[in-house]
């Protein structure tokens, strides 16, 4: 796969949304989708086309919503937890333009962390750790300053995890869930190219 036209090609996507994106966030992104294609042959990660051209619905879902993502929130979070990482979107395009403080991210599947694992390294992404296990097992001390989640169903018990994992202050970028509780507040949402949300939440 040709990783310069693949990156070339999410520049003109991320510019029709109007973000500025730099060159390397660009290429390591570019480099993301050809591993995910890579690995998408072995193991199930993703539903979406990823035969190169790669199509531009699948760069907007892997690449531009998480970019988008990135101007509801005014710095990078210093310590970071993203929860049922899977295929890696969006914590790996996320964290190719937040490079600063560390990144979890969580999964249960030890196969997906293996992709994970190698993705992380061929794309050189710094303080940026892979967890294997459910969400549910993970240490509740109140140390995350963002938790980022896709299509995860946040039910009470996950709600109850979340207050705890979250500092007060702290922030949830939920895409495509909703999250109703006392302990977090929406605070600002975007509108995704598919006409999905992604919504912040403070935590009280």
């Amino acid at each position: 796969m040709n990783i310069e036209l693949l990156a070339e090609q999410i520049a003109e996507r991320v510019a029709m949304h109007g973000l500025v994106v730099p060159d390397s966030a660009l290429l390591a992104c570019a480099t993301y989708i050809s591993e995910l294609s890579r690995w998408n042959q072995r193991i199930n990660l993703t539903s979406l086309p990823l035969d190169f051209p790669i199509p531009d619905v699948s760069v907007d879902k892997l690449i531009v919503e998480p970019l988008m993502a990135t101007t509801l929130l005014s710095s990078a979070p210093r310590v970071w937890v993203d929860l049922g990482s899977g295929g890696g979107s969006p914590a790996v395009p996320l964290r190719t333009a937040w490079r600063l403080g560390s990144l979890t991210m969580v999964e249960s599947r030890d196969r997906k962390c293996s992709f994970l694992r190698d993705v992380v390294r061929r794309v050189g992404l710094s303080n940026t750790h892979v967890q294997t296990g459910r969400f549910e097992a993970l240490d509740r001390d109140g140390l995350a300053e963002l938790v980022t989640m896709r299509a995860v169903k946040v039910d009470e018990p996950l709600t109850e995890l979340l207050g705890g994992l979250v500092v007060p202050g702290g922030c949830l970028l939920a895409f495509g869930s909703v999250v109703s509780s006392d302990t977090f507040t929406l605070e600002s949402q975007a509108l995704l190219p598919d006409g999905s949300k992604v919504a912040l939440y403070r935590r009280l």
